[in-house]
């Protein structure tokens, strides 16, 4: 049986990137220490979620790849031995920057990269101020544990994203994550929104037969501008398996670090109860590449 050991890392952030950054360094070492063979960070962890404004000044945060937390998170997955899913802010040309989820493999090598392709711009979430839509499509990424098909937060609620890493050949997929609650909406509504965004992601490991990782942040980040109260972000980082069974979740208020068992053969037998792919009707399905058919 494959079986792998993945470490998720819920984490706080502080206004400062290098304690960012050490407080995650020794939480990798302690997945390692546990037996992770790959471990997954949460959506911009090296800072604040600096997106709940539009400052120009912002952009400084952001670094080339390769480039400093390059390095530093490549030194760290040699020296564990494993693989490590980064999410970084990426200055790629003056002026052009993207939302970017580096992985490592154990021997500190980039393995490849995913930049985020659906950029939201909602209240407090003004990320299409900063990222450029990715332009390296659905490509999974081949590691020395598997194939992992990496997408990034706001492409966790769209199953065409899900679908075509599964399609070619993605093993487990996995969403770095930032999201929370405005802090005004009433208990009702945070129980939906919290009860949608594990749902829609449960759904895509059943869809396609596959374990899902999902890492959130957690703890609330002020709105720099004052508009809003800012984000109290939820949390409930969870692992799935491929017929969306919950084999692990955080807490909803804490940091936590967890390591969990996946078995990459179960996608198999599943997919052989439920042949989903084998029935699908991609002679039907032209109106998918519309924006609405009416």
């Amino acid at each position: 049986m494959r079986k792998i050991k993945v470490g998720l890392i819920q984490q706080a952030n502080t206004p400062d990137r290098r304690t960012n950054m050490l407080n995650l360094a020794e939480r990798i070492a302690a997945c390692a220490a546990h037996g992770a063979q790959l471990v997954v960070l949460q959506e911009l962890h090296n800072t604040l979620y600096f997106c709940q404004t539009e400052d120009t000044r912002l952009f400084d945060l952001a670094e080339p790849i390769p480039g400093p937390s390059t390095g530093f998170y490549s030194e760290l997955a040699a020296t564990h031995g494993i693989v490590i899913v980064t999410s970084l802010f990426e200055k790629r040309a003056p002026g052009l920057y993207h939302n970017t989820a580096v992985v490592f493999d154990r021997d500190g090598s980039i393995a490849g990269k995913y930049r985020k392709m659906h950029i939201p711009d909602d209240p407090a979430y003004y990320e299409k101020f900063y990222f450029t839509p990715g332009d390296l499509g659905f490509q999974p990424i081949q590691t020395s544990i598997g194939k992992l098909g990496v997408l990034v937060c706001w492409d966790q609620w769209y199953p065409e994203a899900a679908r075509l890493m599964a399609l070619r050949g993605a093993e487990l997929l996995i969403y770095p994550t930032a999201i929370g609650w405005e802090s005004s909406d009433t208990d009702e509504e945070k129980s939906r929104q919290l009860g949608a965004w594990i749902i829609s992601q449960r759904g895509h490991a059943v869809a396609n037969g596959l374990p899902v990782i999902s890492v959130n942040r957690v703890g609330h980040e002020p709105d720099p501008s004052g508009q809003t109260r800012g984000i109290q972000f939820w949390g409930n980082s969870f692992v799935a398996g491929p017929q969306g069974e919950l084999l692990a979740q955080a807490s909803n208020v804490e940091p936590q670090v967890m390591v969990v068992d996946v078995d990459l053969d179960r996608s198999e037998n599943v997919r052989r109860w439920w042949p989903f792919l084998r029935d699908r009707r991609i002679d039907a399905y032209d109106s998918i590449l519309k924006r609405f058919d009416d």
